[in-house]
C-alpha cells in the first residue's frame, strides 16, 4: 500500500487517505451500536475540523439586530402590536385540545378582538396598503392558522371581491360593514363538481326584467357551492360566482354571458337565520383549519336586486342590455380572475411564515438537544451532526430565499394595484401562481422533515408540528391547485418564448430569456465547465447562469416536443404527453426568480456582518439546488465530474458554516416563545417548560 501510494500524485493520496478515515469512522460507528464496550461515534466537531482544514473555521460574528431589522422591514411595528395583544390575552390563545365548534367561536372572537380592540382595520390595508395587510396576515397566522385563513376569507376574498369587482356604489354601501365585521361574508366560487375549472361553474344568475332582479339558482347537486369559508356559522353575505343569463328575443331565448360575481345575502342581519331559498350545510370536521367554518350553499330561486351584480367588468341595464368595456367572455373572465390574484399572493407569503415557525422550532431544538459524543466527553448538540445539518440548513437557507422572493411579489402586487399596468398584471399573475405553488409545496414537505428532525418530542401535539402540518396542507390546493398553477406558469413561459421570436417585449421577470436563447443555449464552455475554485462556485453570476441555463434548455426542449406531438395528438394530447416536462420547466423558472431576488437582497443589505450571513445562506441555497439536479448539468457537460464533486463538497462545508450562525439566522425572524409556543424550542429552560406541560 505504501509503495503504491508513493507513486500517486499528492491529491490522489490525500483523497485515498480521507476515504480511509471515513471508512474507519463508519466501522467504529456501526460497532458502537453492536457492542456497548466499543467507542461511541465521534462528535461532529472532529469531523468538521477535518472538513474545514483547508478553510477558515472562524465563526462569523453577526449583528443580529441589523439582520432582523433588514428581514422584517418597515411593518415590524404592526406585527409586534398583533403579537403583544394576543400574548396579553390568554383567553384568545388557541389551546392544544379544542372541539371544532369551540375552535370556530374562538377564531371569530380572535378576529373581533383584532379589529375592535386593537383598532386594526384590515380592509383599509387591503384597499390602500397591501404590504401592511400581508404583514398583519403573517402575524395573525402565527397565532392560529385558522384565524389567519378566517381573516383572509373576510377581507381578502369577501371584502376584496367587493372592492375589486364592484364599483363605487358597492364600496359606499359595504366597505364599513365589512371592515368592522358587521357584514361577515363568504367567497362562493368553488362548486362540488368544479374547483380549478372556474369557467365550468354551473350556478346561474338569470335576469328578470319585469322585477329588475337576478334569480340565483343551483341547477343540480354538482353546482352546490362547496368548501365555502364562513358559510357554516358566521357569514351573512356571499359573493356568488354564477353564469349571467339574459333573456333574448331569438330562437334560443337566453344568452349566457359567462361567469360574473353577485352579492347574495344568506342570513338575516338581525336574527342570523338562513334566508328563504338559501340552504346551508356544514362541511364538518376537516384534516386541519377546523377553526374555519366551511359550509355548502344551495340556492333555490333566490332573488337579489340588479345592483348586486359586481359590475366593474360587465353590467346589465334596466331593460336587460349587457355592456362591457371588454369585448369577449374570455377577456372578462381573465380580468375578473386577475383582480383576485391577491389570495395567491397572501398564501405564498403566509406559507413562508409557517416555514419560519417550523424551522425555528426544529433548529432551536437541535441546538439544545444533545446525543452521543467522544469517549469521556460531554454529549454534543445534534445540530453538530452532518445528517441533521443536511436536513435543516438548506431548509433554513431556502426560508430566507422564499422570504425575499415573496416580499418582492408583495411589492409587485402593491405596484400593480396602484398602476393597473397590463404587463405588470400579467407578470404578477404568473409569478404569484408559481411562487404560491412552489413555496407551499416546499413548506408542506419541510414540516414533515422538521417533525422527524425533532424525534419523538416532535410528535407531541404541544410542539406544534402536527397542527402546523395539518393546517398548512390545504395551502397546496385552495386558491389554485399547485399542479394547475405550475401549468399556468409553463403556458406563460411558452407564450413569452413565442413572443421573443416574434420580436415582442418581455416583462422584467422574464427578461433573462431575451439573452438566454443565445447565450445560455450555446455549447457549454469546456474550460468553465471544469472550474472548481470556491470563488467561482460562490460567484452569483455562475449560480444564476446555471439556474437560467437549465430553464432555457428545458423551455427550448419542451417547445420542440410540443410542436412534434401536436401533429399527431393535437394540442391537448401534446400538452398531456409533455406535462411532467412542463411542470419541471415551471419549477426551474421559479427557482431562477427566487435566486435572483436572493442575490439582490444580499447585495442590498447595508450591514456587513448581516450581509455575510445572508451570502452564506444564498450560496448554500444555490449550490444545494444545483447539486440536487446535478444530473441535468452533467448530461449536457455544463458541469464536469471534478466540478460536480467540488460543488458537493462546498455544499457540505456551507451547511456547516450556516450551522455556525443558525441561531442568529432563526433569531432574526424574531419569533418569541409566545409565538412559536413549542416547549422544545423555548429559548430558556426548555426542558423544564416541557415537563410542566405533562404535569411534573
Amino acid at each position: 500500500m505504501e509503495s503504491r501510494r508513493g507513486m500517486m500524485n499528492p491529491r490522489a493520496a490525500e483523497e485515498e487517505s480521507s476515504s480511509d478515515l471515513v471508512a474507519m469512522r463508519r466501522i467504529q460507528r456501526l460497532s458502537s451500536h453492536i457492542s456497548p464496550d466499543v467507542t461511541a461515534p465521534p462528535s461532529l466537531p472532529l469531523v468538521q475540523a477535518e472538513r474545514c482544514s483547508s478553510r477558515s473555521s472562524k465563526k462569523l460574528e453577526v449583528n443580529g439586530e441589523a439582520l432582523s431589522l433588514y428581514m422584517r422591514g418597515k411593518h415590524m411595528d404592526i406585527q409586534e402590536k398583533v403579537f403583544d395583544f394576543f400574548n396579553s390575552r390568554p383567553d384568545l390563545q388557541t389551546p392544544i385540545e379544542i372541539s371544532k365548534d369551540d375552535h370556530r367561536e374562538l377564531c371569530m372572537n380572535q378576529l373581533l378582538g383584532l379589529v375592535r380592540e386593537t383598532g386594526i382595520r384590515p380592509l383599509r390595508y387591503v384597499a390602500d396598503d397591501p404590504e401592511k395587510y400581508f404583514a398583519i396576515m403573517e402575524a395573525v397566522g402565527s397565532v392560529d392558522m385558522s384565524f389567519g385563513i378566517k381573516m383572509g376569507v373576510q377581507y381578502s376574498l369577501w371584502g376584496g371581491s367587493v372592492l375589486n369587482l364592484g364599483t363605487k356604489k358597492h364600496r359606499d354601501k359595504y366597505f364599513d360593514g365589512i371592515d368592522n365585521l358587521d357584514y361577515t361574508g363568504c367567497f362562493a366560487m368553488t362548486e362540488l363538481h368544479h374547483g380549478s375549472n372556474v369557467q365550468g361553474l354551473q350556478t346561474t344568475a338569470t335576469f328578470d326584467p319585469l322585477k329588475d332582479e337576478f334569480v340565483i339558482d343551483t341547477p343540480n347537486d354538482g353546482a352546490i357551492k362547496w368548501w365555502i369559508g364562513n358559510a357554516a356559522v358566521h357569514g351573512k353575505f356571499a359573493t356568488v360566482f354564477a353564469r349571467l343569463i339574459l333573456p333574448t328575443h331569438d330562437s334560443k331565448g337566453v344568452s349566457d354571458m359567462g361567469v360574473h360575481a353577485f352579492i347574495v345575502p344568506i342570513r338575516d342581519m338581525k336574527t342570523h337565520k338562513t334566508l328563504p331559498g338559501v340552504e346551508i350545510q356544514d362541511c364538518g370536521h376537516k384534516v386541519g383549519l377546523n377553526g374555519v367554518d366551511n359550509g355548502a350553499l344551495r340556492f333555490r330561486s333566490v332573488r337579489i336586486p340588479r345592483d348586486n351584480l359586481l359590475n366593474r367588468f360587465g353590467d346589465v341595464s334596466r331593460d336587460g342590455k349587457y355592456t362591457s368595456s371588454l369585448p369577449t367572455i374570455n377577456k372578462r373572465f381573465g380580468a375578473t380572475l386577475g383582480e383576485l390574484v391577491g389570495g395567491r399572493v397572501g398564501l405564498a407569503y403566509a406559507s413562508v411564515g409557517v416555514l419560519k415557525i417550523s424551522a425555528t422550532i426544529a433548529i432551536r431544538y437541535s441546538l439544545l438537544r444533545q446525543q452521543f459524543g467522544p469517549p469521556k466527553q460531554p454529549e454534543v448538540s445534534i445540530l453538530d451532526y452532518q445528517s441533521q445539518q443536511h436536513k435543516l440548513m438548506p431548509m433554513l437557507a431556502s426560508t430566507y430565499a422564499y422570504h425575499f422572493a415573496t416580499v418582492y411579489l408583495v411589492e409587485k402586487y402593491s405596484e400593480m394595484k396602484k398602476t393597473h399596468d397590463e404587463q405588470l398584471v400579467a407578470d404578477v399573475h404568473a409569478l404569484s401562481a408559481g411562487l404560491k405553488s412552489y413555496v407551499t409545496s416546499y413548506t408542506a414537505k419541510s414540516l414533515s422533515v422538521c417533525r422527524e428532525a425533532c424525534g419523538g418530542h416532535g410528535y407531541a401535539a404541544v410542539n406544534r408540528f402536527g397542527s402546523l402540518r395539518n393546517d398548512h396542507d390545504i395551502f397546496q390546493t385552495f386558491e389554485g391547485d399547485n399542479t394547475v398553477l405550475l401549468q399556468q406558469v409553463a403556458a406563460d413561459l411558452l407564450k413569452r418564448y413565442k413572443e421573443k421570436f416574434q420580436g415582442g417585449a418581455l416583462t422584467a421577470t422574464w427578461s433573462y430569456l431575451r439573452e438566454s436563447m443565445n447565450t445560455y443555449l450555446s455549447q457549454p464552455n469546456p474550460v468553465t465547465a471544469r472550474w472548481e475554485g470556491e470563488d467561482h462556485l460562490r460567484d452569483p453570476k455562475f449560480q444564476l447562469d446555471a439556474f437560467r441555463y437549465r430553464t432555457s434548455r428545458l423551455l427550448q426542449n419542451v417547445a420542440a416536443r410540443l410542436q412534434k406531438h401536436s401533429k399527431t395528438l393535437g394540442g391537448f394530447g401534446a400538452w398531456n404527453r409533455c406535462l411532467n416536462h412542463l411542470l419541471t420547466l415551471a419549477e426551474s423558472h421559479i427557482e431562477s426568480v427566487i435566486l435572483a431576488k436572493f442575490i439582490e437582497a444580499v447585495k442590498n443589505c447595508p450591514d456587513p456582518s448581516a450581509r455575510a450571513a445572508l451570502k452564506l445562506a444564498c450560496d448554500l441555497y444555490a449550490l444545494d439546488r444545483i447539486w440536487k439536479d446535478i444530473g441535468t448539468y452533467r448530461n449536457v457537460d455544463y458541469v464536469a465530474p471534478n466540478k460536480a464533486k467540488a460543488i458537493h463538497k462546498l455544499t457540505e462545508y456551507l451547511s456547516f458554516q450556516v450551522r455556525n450562525v443558525a441561531k442568529e439566522l432563526v433569531d432574526a425572524f424574531e419569533l418569541p416563545d409566545h409565538v412559536t409556543r413549542a416547549p422544545i424550542a423555548m429559548q430558556s429552560d426548555a426542558y423544564s417548560q416541557y415537563t410542566q406541560v405533562v404535569g411534573f
